[in-house]
This record gives structure tokens, C-alpha cells and sequence, in this order.
């Protein structure tokens, strides 16, 4: 016999007795700062929330598996998944629908359930949106080169031409990937101008630009490094990371010994987790205060 409540009978999210359940998928996420900020936005909103790491790599599991993590996730009455590296672009064939955003973008790293469906987002744009108006509000975007093209970088390069880049620069080791970004986005960017090049060949790109984001894996714990030549870096320029971790970068402390602007992954970090706690739980949450928790946490885990 089952045990299972009645759906009449169910607390809808948002109900005051209602305990959310979110869990983040992805690999080697044991020092993840999602369950804090998410912990503590839920209870300055004074709900009861659970966050909980499935971590693929612990689990022995490959990304691919994602897809029935999610599955199960649904069955299981999870509210919401965030979905980060490696899994971000493997699980949307486990997913019923996606938001407009999430299928131009071609990554999700939310995924909110709602009436027996699975609905995909991606809050990384919205997440480096908000960061980029917080962080650089004077920024010059006529021309902007971008490190990377994968699941972050899409989402990157969607939210710097929604802030009105006119010239984007998108740079890949692998040129193909550059290049299918590029063709996936232009058509909906008609007054941008979009450029796929290799990562080796930035430095004929990099002198007369206003910015550079650094969206690869280059730089972050386990890969250490630098996603270009220093020396093409000038006090001209403004430099914004995806990065956390580190949140200074090598490429962070080359730009900052020059004067340049800085945006730091804490923003997008941060950016993202508060679009997907609106999302999940239908409140808004409170940037200021998570960037404080944020801020907190990464001075705690640096002494």
C-alpha cells in the first residue's frame, strides 16, 4: 500500500509548513558554497529548506547519469535542482520543458518542478547580468572578448549581449564550439556583431577592446594557469571571472597589479544562486545579504 499523501492533500511550495528540498548536481561539489547561500536566504525568509550535494564523482557516477538523478529527484518530491559542471548541457533530455533562455543558451543549471514537470532555467545569465550592473555599472561594452564557450560561456555571452555589447569576441580552444556559440546567438543579436576565434589567436583581438571575461575552466583549483598572455592586458581594460575558486584568479591579480576594473566570480556566484532561489520557492531573495554571506565565507575558508 502506499504511503504517499493525497496531491489534494499535499503542501503546496510556499505554504507555511511546506520544507523545501533543492539538491545541486554536478562533480567534485563538496566545497560548493550553493547549500550556504541558499540555507541562509531560506531562513531570513524563515522556511524550512534542505539543500543537498549529489555528487556524481562521490556517487561513481557519469554526467550522463544526470538525466536519471533528476528523474528520481521528480519521484522523490524534490522542489528544485541547480545542475553545475559537468552536467549542465547532458540534462536537458531528462527534462520536460525549458525556459526560452535555457533552450538559446543550450545549458540549464536550475531545474524547478512544478505539477509532475521538470522545467530547465538558467539562472548564470541572470546571474552575471546582475553582478556585471552591480559590479562594473560604468562598463564599456562596444567591443568584449570572451575566454570560453561551454555551458558558462553561453550563458556569458547571452547575458553581455543582452547588456548591449556591440562587439563580442568569443574565443575557444576548440573554434568549432566558438563558432556554433556564435551562430546559435547572432540571429537573436541582429545589432551585435559576433566573432569566433581560437583562444591562440586573441592577440590580434585584444588591443582595441574595453573587456575581457574569463568564462574557460582556466584558473580555477585544478587548473591553474592563465586563459591568455598577460602581457596583451592593459590598464584600459576591465576584467570580470566566472571563478570562485580561487576568487583571486592568476589572470585577477595581473589585472588588478595593472589598475584594471574588476568583476570577480563572486558575482555571478552569487547572482545565480539568488535567481535560482526566487525560482524555487517564489520569493525574492536579497542580493546584499548574500553577498555578505558570500563575502564571509570566502574569508573564512582562506584563513
Amino acid at each position: 500500500m502506499s504511503t504517499a499523501a493525497p496531491a489534494s492533500l499535499a503542501l503546496p511550495p510556499g505554504a507555511p509548513d511546506h520544507c523545501y528540498l533543492v539538491g545541486l548536481i554536478g562533480a567534485a561539489i563538496s566545497g560548493s558554497l550553493s547549500p550556504l547561500l541558499h540555507h541562509a536566504e531560506a531562513r531570513r525568509h524563515g522556511v524550512n529548506y534542505t539543500y543537498r550535494l549529489l555528487d556524481i564523482e562521490e556517487l561513481g557516477y557519469a554526467p550522463e547519469a544526470a538525466v536519471d538523478l533528476v528523474r528520481s529527484a521528480k519521484d522523490l518530491g524534490y522542489d528544485g535542482l541547480n545542475v553545475t559542471h559537468p552536467c549542465k548541457q547532458v540534462v536537458q533530455s531528462g527534462l520536460d520543458a525549458l525556459s526560452p533562455e535555457a533552450e538559446l543558451i543550450g545549458a540549464v543549471n536550475t531545474v524547478v518542478f512544478r505539477n509532475g514537470l521538470a522545467i530547465g532555467h538558467n539562472t548564470d545569465h541572470v546571474g552575471f547580468l546582475r553582478g556585471f550592473a552591480a559590479g562594473l555599472p560604468h562598463a564599456v561594452t562596444d567591443k568584449v572578448i570572451q575566454i570560453g564557450a561551454g555551458g558558462a560561456g553561453a550563458a556569458v555571452a547571452y547575458a553581455l549581449l543582452q547588456a548591449g555589447t556591440a562587439q563580442l569576441v568569443i574565443a575557444d580552444l576548440d573554434e568549432a564550439r566558438a563558432r556554433e556559440l556564435t551562430d546559435r546567438l547572432a540571429p537573436h543579436f541582429p545589432a551585435s556583431r559576433l566573432t569566433p576565434v581560437r583562444t591562440r589567436d586573441l592577440a590580434n583581438e585584444v588591443g582595441d577592446a574595453n573587456g575581457i571575461v574569463n568564462s574557460s575552466p582556466v584558473g580555477m583549483v585544478g587548473h591553474p594557469g592563465m586563459p591568455l598572455d598577460p602581457s596583451l592586458l592593459r590598464p584600459y581594460h576591465w576584467v570580470a571571472e566566472v571563478i570562485y575558486r580561487p576568487l583571486e584568479t592568476e589572470l585577477m591579480a595581473a589585472a588588478r597589479a595593472l589598475g584594471c576594473d574588476l568583476l570577480d566570480g563572486g558575482y555571478l556566484t552569487v547572482g545565480q544562486a539568488e535567481a535560482a532561489f526566487e525560482l524555487i520557492t517564489g520569493s525574492p531573495a536579497d542580493p546584499n545579504r548574500m553577498m555578505e554571506d558570500f563575502r564571509a565565507a570566502v574569508s573564512q575558508s582562506e584563513k
